[in-house]
């Protein structure tokens, strides 16, 4: 069977290593073209280019993949079967119909939950127990087509939008190279989603989301510090300086804060700060310029001068 890959960052990277590892011809790779990376602005391969490039994949960059040009250049690969894993682009109907086998997308929710770009953190902030990976036939729709194929893991109560991205990477590496048999032969189920998913879209992720409000519940900004690990971060303001929250926990879940965004307390082990609901104790801090500490280090050589973030 003659596939055509596309994908773009980690997550994808590794589900394409599967696929040649498994034994399958990738006659193409498509991918986001190239950003500038680090402070010299360099325009150094994405993760799936680089993948491609160490196994000699050819490699096609479109800036837009719904135009006829890269429509003509996809259909010149004669894929039996287009793979699509957090490729960035919405795929036109004109791809979707060219394989025999179609196109399958590899997506990180248990669909019909969390459509949409960003699943992974929106289930974490959710306070879902579990999440896991769908293999789909593509549509037209937003992840809406139908499934051919699942599989669950766990939401620790550590959880981070990094360590599960990790996770569902190889799960999604995992049931793909397991379903790809039963395409091939014929015998794959598609078993069709209902019209509406059973949760909001998971929109995709800005810097701005990052920011804390303090009058939400403790637990929900516990959960965002999670979920928003490593990117964008979860971040206030102290004394006039970013001050991002890598790890924190709860204290007093039930307390109604008159103050939310106040320091009620510090002490040698920590930051005590009232939210709406709760108060919440940050364990692992970056101030502005300064490396990731603990609160108690960070308070053996910082003077908090406000009482007040954000």
């Amino acid at each position: 069977m003659r596939t055509v890959f596309m994908g773009t960052p980690d997550f994808a990277a590794g589900i394409l290593r599967a696929v040649c590892e498994a034994g399958y011809e990738v006659a193409g790779v498509v991918t986001q073209p190239d950003r500038p990376k680090g402070r010299k602005k360099e325009l150094l391969p994405g993760p799936v280019h680089a993948e491609a490039i160490s196994r000699g994949i050819p490699v096609y960059q479109p800036a837009r993949v719904r135009d006829a040009e890269a429509v003509s250049r996809i259909r010149e690969m004669a894929p039996d079967l287009i793979i699509v894993a957090a490729f960035g682009q919405i795929i036109p109907k004109e791809i979707l119909d060219l394989p025999k086998f179609g196109c399958i997308n590899v997506h990180a929710s248990l669909l019909p939950a969390y459509r949409g770009a960003a699943p992974i953190q929106a289930a974490i902030l959710d306070g879902q127990a579990e999440s896991g990976v769908t293999i789909m036939r593509m549509n037209e729709g937003l992840d809406t087509g139908d499934i051919i194929s699942r599989k669950s893991c766990p939401i620790g109560p550590k959880e981070t939008g990094g360590s599960l991205f990790a996770k569902l990477a190889v799960l999604g590496a995992e049931l793909l190279v397991e379903t790809l048999p039963s395409i091939e032969n014929g015998t794959a189920s598609f078993t069709p989603q209902p019209e509406k998913s059973t949760t909001p879209y998971a929109r995709q992720i800005k810097k701005e989301m990052g920011g804390i409000d303090w009058t939400e519940d403790a637990a929900l900004i516990e959960r965002k510090i999670r979920a928003y690990s490593p990117w964008p971060s979860a971040y206030t303001r102290l004394d006039g300086r970013m001050l991002k929250i890598w790890e924190a926990h709860i204290e007093k879940p039930d307390h109604i804060g008159a103050n939310p965004g106040t320091i009620v307390r510090q002490d040698a082990h920590g930051i005590y700060i009232e939210t709406g609901r709760g108060i919440l104790c940050p364990d692992v801090i970056q101030i502005e310029g300064k490396r990731k500490m603990t609160a108690e280090e960070f308070l053996r050589g910082y003077v908090i001068r406000s009482n007040r973030l954000g």
